[in-house]
């Protein structure tokens, strides 16, 4: 019976370890930083639907310099942002 005893412990032991290794990794993970934002001038990947208030036209913009970019105008207005309907 001791045999058994001390593969059980043994068991537990690397159960134990591996559970606080994979817990260690976890919150490492979470704490890594951002990358850093691109270079001036590179254009990002955004999806941003706009509708114009006054015809209707609308718009998907897809690249943009900013992660929020300014809504753009037509006729002679700023559009409307459009929340989209699958994604």
């Amino acid at each position: 019976m001791a045999f058994s005893t001390v593969i059980w412990v043994g068991i537990g032991l690397l159960m134990g370890i591996v559970l606080w290794k994979t817990g260690i990794a976890l919150l490492r993970s979470l704490t890594t930083p951002l990358p850093p934002p691109p270079p001036p001038g590179e254009m990002r990947k955004v999806n941003m639907r706009y509708r114009c208030g006054v015809c209707g036209v609308e718009l998907r913009l897809t690249l943009a310099p900013d992660e929020d970019p300014p809504p753009p105008k037509h006729c002679l207005e700023e559009m409307i942002v459009v929340a989209p309907l699958y994604e």
